[in-house]
């Protein structure tokens, strides 16, 4: 089961995914994408999720929080499962 089979913080307001759409180094995070968008979205409808895909574009994500308060962690050449992990922590408010 996912970890995000679950409603995000309300404290979230927009995740951004960056990557690139054939490079080997953002192969793990399209792989993600694939995996967990529709999961996330299902339990997080109003949750602005922006993916954008540029060639040779470094993969990261960036997740902007109340207030304009906005962290970001690099995702090259991890795997899906690694991407989930940095992803979820990233999504954690502290």
């Amino acid at each position: 089961m996912s970890s995000f089979a679950k409603a995000l913080s309300p404290a979230l307001r927009e995740i951004r995914i960056l990557l690139c759409q054939t490079g080997q180094a953002s192969a793990g995070t399209r792989q993600f994408v694939l995996s967990n968008y529709p999961v996330i979205k299902k339990h997080n409808p109003d949750l602005l999720v922006l993916i954008r895909e540029a060639n040779g574009t470094p993969a990261r994500v960036f997740a902007r929080f109340e207030r304009g308060v906005e962290k970001h962690v690099e995702l090259d050449n991890l795997s899906s499962g690694e991407v989930a992990s940095k992803v979820a922590q990233l999504l954690t408010v502290s």
